[in-house]
């Protein structure tokens, strides 16, 4: 049973020859159970593969959420929420960030250049065989996730930038490689030393790592820092389409529950943060209560910060967008179904924020 459900999906999903696959499953139902079991097993898979259009229209019909997920998205539009479904049945692509040269790299890998600089693989490649990796010229990073650090300026030479929660470390080297003195802080000894060895990796030699909770961290430094970028704790439920299991294990209340230690660590912030700094604020999350209500609320309630609106021109250098990534409140919300005819993108909400008092 389970060889064949590998197989469907393979047919339907991957793009292995669909010949390929029905022999070597076919092969191991003979090797592994009744070997009569063979014949039946090619006969659907063949017919699988003869009907895979029909079949891929007749899935685009039935909602793939479940309930606690349908929930967590309740906020959305309708139409907005069919598409988040249909996201499921799409193969992730592998999405890098280059050190420089974006264009240049793009024709060595022969990648898709994305509008903010990312670059984009398909066909799952092997990683470490990738030209660049050894030479440390770019990281694995979703186009979403490289979004918080590009909306700073290009240029942060001179300035000292707090990267609190900051393993595994992408959005450390974005602003290391800007030319930020850099403060990266995790609660993870473990994740930091991770952190530590990416960076090798890259050469980036300008990050300091302290191993620390946040919230200690913030009350204990105070007014040090040009830029804060608060990658916050969160339900990583715009992960999904990389980590499916988010959408069985994450519930309402693991979404309220993150809300309340990110409205915590929002408000430790303005003492580590210089007047007239910036802080980034972001989540992985596709929860509206981790990102356009947490802000809304945050900056109902306090007179040190303001919203520095955000455009698209900040992070369309190399094309433009054909989805809408700024919303009318000068936050910017991804969803899964952004650039669909590249395959999509993780959901990520951002915001910044400036302190004037």
């Amino acid at each position: 049973e389970y060889l064949l459900i590998l197989a469907e999906c393979e047919i339907l999903y991957m793009q292995t020859a669909q010949y390929a696959v029905i022999n070597e499953t076919v092969a191991n139902i003979r090797q592994t159970t009744d070997r009569f079991l063979g014949g039946l097993a090619n006969a659907v898979l063949r017919k699988i593969s003869a009907q895979k259009a029909e079949l891929l229209k007749k899935i685009e019909t039935i909602n793939p959420l479940p309930e606690n997920f349908r929930q967590i998205i309740a906020d959305y539009s309708e139409q907005e929420q069919n598409n988040i479904a249909r996201s499921v049945y799409v193969l992730p692509p592998l999405d890098i960030t280059v050190k420089e040269n974006p264009a240049e790299w793009a024709e060595k890998l022969q990648a898709d250049l994305l509008p903010n600089g990312s670059l984009r693989l398909y066909n799952n490649p092997k990683i470490p065989l990738l030209a660049g990796y050894n030479d440390g010229a770019w990281w694995v990073q979703d186009a979403a996730a490289s979004l918080p650090v590009q909306i700073l300026p290009k240029d942060l030479h001179g300035l000292k930038a707090l990267d609190l929660c900051a393993a595994p470390g992408g959005k450390t080297a974005q602003l290391a490689a800007k030319g930020a003195d850099v403060t990266a802080i995790d609660i993870s000894a473990e994740r930091l030393e991770t952190l530590k060895q990416n960076m090798k990796r890259l050469g980036l030699e300008n990050v300091k790592t302290v191993a620390a909770d946040a919230l200690e961290f913030l009350q204990n430094n105070t007014g040090q820092f040009d830029i804060i970028l608060l990658d916050a704790p969160c339900s990583a439920t715009g992960t999904f389409r990389r980590h499916p299991e988010v959408l069985y294990i994450k519930t309402k209340d693991d979404v309220v529950q993150q809300a309340a230690l990110q409205k915590q660590l929002l408000s430790f912030c303005k003492s580590a943060l210089k007047i007239g700094g910036e802080l980034v604020y972001s989540t992985c999350s596709i929860a509206k209560e981790e990102g356009e209500k947490q802000i809304s609320s945050f900056i109902s309630g306090q007179k040190n910060f303001e919203i520095v609106p955000l455009r698209l021109s900040d992070i369309s250098a190399f094309g433009k967008w054909k989805d809408p990534l700024a919303t009318p409140q000068v936050f910017i919300r991804t969803l899964p179904f952004y650039m669909s005819d590249k395959n999509g993108m993780d959901s990520f909400f951002i915001c910044k924020l400036k302190r004037i008092i």
